[in-house]
């Protein structure tokens, strides 16, 4: 390696390490304010009797019996996720309600490894990308996602909804890291242990949401089909995951449970095949939703990066459009259970997991098409970078692609380009007009005017009248404050409203109500 190599190979260690510096900035606020969050919607009902246990008996290990027992009738009666329904029902709020600041370091803390680590296994092992520059990238891919992320309240601090997409998709990001890890080591030992703890994994997602689990049977079956075409040796540490993968997820669809509820829910899904094709056109849609200002400030940024890491890849990048096909189809598949199932799409818990399919794709796919650029004329790409060889032929601008072309000014512009849409970046993240814009930023802002307090301290005051024995009628006032993540919905003035019926039948209260004004 050369000094200017080297240089540049330090250099690159740097900004990784800042920009996981600024990542973890980023968290400081959406973790501080954590330490107000509460317990709140389906965490009643599936908690309840579960701490119902606790209260009688203070045993864990009977408390988890409980959550078994409650996911096997859930399995019978009402749905099949397996997997999902025993972690509901193991809200830690239920054992001491002060702990809801644990919901979004868990919640953080798994995805945002999760995500990491795959994503970095893809660009460093798929598509050759050195590890320091592969850092880099994934850093700010996740400081750009937790910024913009659907719905935070249902992504972060909701411990049920969070548990049964954000969690779930997780380990399915792990799973499919273990996979992949699994096909590439050319240790057998390694290629064993990956393979198991694959399969431990895919057995506990195909007891998750069908958005994910649907996910990880397409992808899985893409693996196994590129490990019978290319590498057949490796086609075992693939194929067991995916079957056992499978069976979960043949476990959850089937479950009587599934049928039970549809019969009841007034909701109607389309068929399978309009389904799937309504599926590209939301996913379309969704693409141009999510794509913002400050997510293109930060696709540009990377552009330099990236085009550093595929042009030094030694993968050939062949099928940039096969590729790209094949990660717009696998986002399509992603809307396809809910509009199967209820006939939509647009759930926001659902939609945070999907945005982030979205731009984990679009950062690999970006990377894919500038490893095709790159290596389309080596001559070209040494033109662009002033290290050709003795024996190269020059060839002139006029003789360059479109993406050739755009090659070289991504070589020349290099560290000032993303110098320059980092402060950009900064800059519409710091300075937006619309302090809630941001969720760093929004969470910063309730910290600071005392909304997240204010909303802890009167929180605190209503569970202190649930608990409270002399008090059979609960009249609770409605929050005069609350932070702008925290969107979740309130209790009614009607004793009859849902949530207000589990919150009575989760401390034993003869009815629960607002103050009216």
């Amino acid at each position: 390696m050369s000094s200017t190599d080297k240089k540049k190979e330090q250099n690159m260690r740097r900004m990784a390490a800042l920009a996981g510096l600024l990542f973890l900035m980023s968290l400081v606020p959406l973790l501080w304010l954590g330490r107000y969050n509460v317990m709140c919607i389906d965490d009643y009902d599936y908690g309840r009797k579960v701490h119902d246990t606790w209260l009688a008996t203070g045993s864990l290990g009977q408390s988890v019996m409980t959550a078994w027992k409650q996911n096997m009738e859930f399995y019978r009666e009402w749905q099949g996720t397996y997997t999902s329904c025993f972690l509901m029902a193991m809200c830690p709020m239920n054992f001491h309600y002060e702990t809801a600041w644990v919901v979004p370091v868990l919640m953080i803390g798994m995805f945002a490894t999760a995500a990491f680590v795959l994503g970095r296994h893809i660009l460093c092992c798929w598509l050759g990308a050195d590890h320091a520059g592969s850092c880099f990238v994934m850093f700010m891919l996740l400081f750009m996602f937790y910024q913009v992320l659907e719905a935070p309240f249902e992504g972060i601090y909701w411990y049920n909804g969070a548990t049964h997409y954000i969690l779930m998709e997780a380990l399915w990001f792990f799973a499919l890291a273990a996979a992949s890890a699994g096909f590439w080591t050319q240790k057998k030992g390694k290629a064993v242990f990956f393979c198991v703890m694959a399969s431990i994994l895919s057995v506990i997602v195909g007891g998750g949401n069908l958005v994910t689990g649907l996910q990880a049977e397409i992808v899985m079956a893409l693996l196994v089909l590129y490990a019978a075409v290319v590498n057949r040796r490796k086609l075992l540490y693939a194929a067991v995951p995916f079957i056992t993968g499978s069976i979960g997820f043949l476990f959850n669809t089937m479950a009587p449970g599934n049928a039970r509820r549809s019969s009841l829910d007034p909701d109607e899904g389309y068929s399978a095949v309009l389904s799937i094709v309504l599926s590209f056109y939301h996913a379309a849609t969704f693409i141009i939703r999510w794509t913002t200002p400050f997510v293109i400030l930060v696709w540009l940024l990377l552009l330099p990066v990236l085009w550093r890491l595929a042009r030094r890849s030694d993968k050939t990048f062949r099928h940039p459009v096969w590729v790209t096909l094949g990660a717009f189809c696998v986002l399509s598949a992603m809307f396809t259970p809910t509009l199967y199932a209820v006939g939509m799409v647009g759930l926001s818990r659902v939609d945070n997991i999907i945005q982030m399919v979205y731009y984990l794709s679009l950062l690999l796919v970006t990377t894919y098409w500038l490893g095709y650029f790159s290596h389309r004329d080596k001559t070209a790409a040494a033109v662009g970078s002033g290290e050709g060889e003795e024996k190269a032929r020059p060839v002139s601008m006029e003789q360059m692609t479109a993406g050739e072309v755009f090659g070289c000014f991504l070589e020349k512009a290099g560290g000032r380009m993303t110098a320059v849409f980092i402060v950009l970046t900064l800059f519409v993240w710091a300075g937006t007009a619309d302090k809630n814009t941001y969720t760093s930023v929004s969470a910063l802002r309730s910290l600071v005017n005392g909304d997240a307090q204010t909303f802890y301290e009167e929180a605190m005051e209503r569970h202190e009248s649930y608990v409270d024995e002399t008090i059979t009628d609960v009249i609770v006032k409605p929050y005069s404050a609350r932070p702008a993540l925290f969107d979740f919905e309130d209790l009614a003035e009607d004793a009859g409203n849902w949530l207000n019926l589990a919150v009575m039948q989760y401390y034993h209260k003869d009815s629960v109500r607002v103050e009216g004004e």
